[in-house]
């Protein structure tokens, strides 16, 4: 009787794999050599045919968007033979880990070619699609990736985290959470040279500060000084670490009823400052032009020399200025010399005139071998996260030329950073669902060049299709942040360390004058403090 039993088990047990692989398998006849030729590629979401993947890479996931009840997927290196067979009820393309990192390897420098087969439950023969490829290139990219998960909204910071993720697997680290910081809010995180130990938080809100991160340890610091006009904000890291630029802006929002332009986010002031980590000194930069400009996003050039940043004449005035009047503000890229050594600057130099050609220069950012620069370029304004019509640019600094990228979609592109060995681009893209802003990665080589761009993959690859918060302000990170939600609560603890002014009482004087002349209030509150 117990051998029956047994015996019957292990019939049960041999079988079931069987009936598993049948199910698996047994799709109409199963024989792929009766398929018909769909004539086209297969409609897979996210788009991931041809474009051009880092050789350490997470599985690139996808979903695929044709009738069928069961299909069959081959990724197959075309340089090794190596090959990953996946069937799917679902449509659902999911590589498992360590196949998929043997996929890649022996494909380095190569293609990965992708066939799908779909197949019915009657007796009609499988339809094959045309194959598409991955290219895998032979530069890596930066192993993990940190941005702000925030819902699309305005004044709402109700739940906001800073999130490391590694773009080598699908591993997801909070460093930051709001929930356990009086639900304070948190933006501008910036790091110096993509270093995993060496970045900066701001938080504003009841535990207030900019939370500065150097070898571990972390220090809350408030680089405002009475000239500034606002808070420190839209930072940069001087690539050796010392000096951290600012702009300091008096920011507003204004609401509108027109369905193209709901909102529209612009500055009343805006100037310049550095401030000297070492010394807990900020300084203002001036400028001997007597007319008068809005100045932000500051961006260190890669040695250091000279500091980039977006320059408009000073035309909006009152809180509430008509939409026409936003408008009429353009901002051109200038840069000005910098010598570190004595802390002084240079006089302001052209680098792109937008302002001639009635559009708005946002976000420069300078590739770190000092060859490109990108930027945002919408029709006016300083924040093009809320224009459809924003696009990426490149300017060769060595010739001047520049060029429209062609990476850009229908929707808007914005924030954008480099990898740290200068051959990869993570940019913000709203081009999913025009709604929420997903971080994309596009290949750049030598010769400025753009591969066609992927977003990031995920372990389930329809996620982005029911998600709603914006990775929002994406930057590479070289290595896995040690810092977590309750270290960055334990130093909200600490006395808040305020900046010291490096400049002279007299360049002090100009800065006030200058912020009473705007219009600012002494104890007006601007939204980034």
């Amino acid at each position: 009787m117990l051998s029956g039993m047994i015996l019957k088990k292990r019939f049960q047990f041999l079988f079931l794999p069987a009936i598993i692989i049948l199910a698996l398998t047994g799709c109409s006849s199963g024989d792929i050599g009766s398929a018909v030729k769909a004539g086209r590629k297969p409609v897979i979401e996210p788009d991931y045919t041809d474009v051009t993947i880092p050789p350490n890479v997470a599985p690139m996931n996808f979903c695929i968007r044709e009738d069928g009840s069961t299909f069959r997927i081959t990724a197959n290196s075309e340089s090794s033979g190596y090959q990953i067979k996946i069937n799917s009820r679902s449509g659902k393309v999911r590589f498992p880990g360590r196949s998929w990192k043997k996929l890649i390897k022996n494909s380095t420098g190569g293609k990965i070619e992708f066939r799908i087969f779909s197949f019915t439950n009657d007796n009609n023969p499988p339809q094959e699609y045309e194959p598409f490829v991955m290219n895998v290139s032979a530069d890596p990219i930066d192993p993990w990736l940190a941005y702000r998960l925030i819902f699309p909204g305005y004044y709402s910071w109700s739940n906001i985290k800073i999130v490391q993720r590694s773009i080598e697997s699908f591993e997801e680290k909070e460093i930051f959470n709001n929930q356990i910081m009086d639900k304070n809010c948190a933006n501008c995180h910036s790091f110096n040279r993509n270093r995993a130990d060496r970045f900066m938080i701001h938080i504003r809100g009841s535990l207030g500060g900019t939370y500065v991160v150097r070898d571990g340890k972390i220090s809350r610091v408030d680089p405002k000084i009475d000239a500034m006009p606002g808070g420190a904000t839209y930072p940069s890291w001087h690539p050796d670490g010392r000096f951290i630029a600012f702009s300091s802006n008096q920011v507003r929002q204004s609401f509108y009823s027109i369905p193209e332009k709901s909102i529209e986010v612009f500055d009343l002031v805006s100037s310049l400052i550095i401030y000297d980590t070492e010394t807990n000194e900020t300084i203002s930069i001036t400028d001997s032009d007597t007319t008068k400009y809005l100045q932000t996003f500051p961006s260190w050039s890669a040695d250091g020399r000279y500091l980039y940043f977006c320059r408009a004449m000073q035309k909006i005035s009152g809180d509430n200025p008509e939409l026409e009047q936003i408008k009429d503000t353009h901002y051109d890229l200038v840069r000005k010399p910098f010598n570190p050594e004595t802390r002084s600057f240079g006089a302001t130099e052209v680098v792109f005139n937008a302002s001639v050609i009635k559009k708005s220069v946002s976000f420069p950012r300078i590739s770190p071998d000092g060859m490109y620069l990108i930027f945002t370029l919408a029709d006016y304004g300083t924040f093009p996260i809320w224009h459809r019509e924003a696009d990426l640019y490149m300017i060769n600094l060595e010739n001047g030329k520049t060029d429209k990228m062609n990476i850009n979609s229908e929707e808007t592109e914005s924030y954008h950073t480099w990898s740290e060995n200068g051959k990869w681009l993570v940019f913000s893209s709203r081009r999913l669902d025009g709604r929420s802003g997903r971080p994309y990665f596009a290949h750049i080589d030598s010769s400025g060049n753009q591969a066609k761009e992927f977003v990031l993959p995920q372990k389930d690859p329809s996620l982005y299709s029911r998600m709603l918060e914006s990775f929002n302000i994406p930057e590479f990170v070289n290595g896995k942040m040690m810092v977590t939600p309750r270290d960055l609560a334990a130093a909200s603890k600490q006395a808040v360390i305020k900046a010291k002014s490096g400049n002279t009482s007299e360049t002090d004087v100009k800065e006030t004058e200058a912020k009473k002349d705007a219009g600012i209030k002494a104890n007006e509150r601007p939204i980034h403090e």
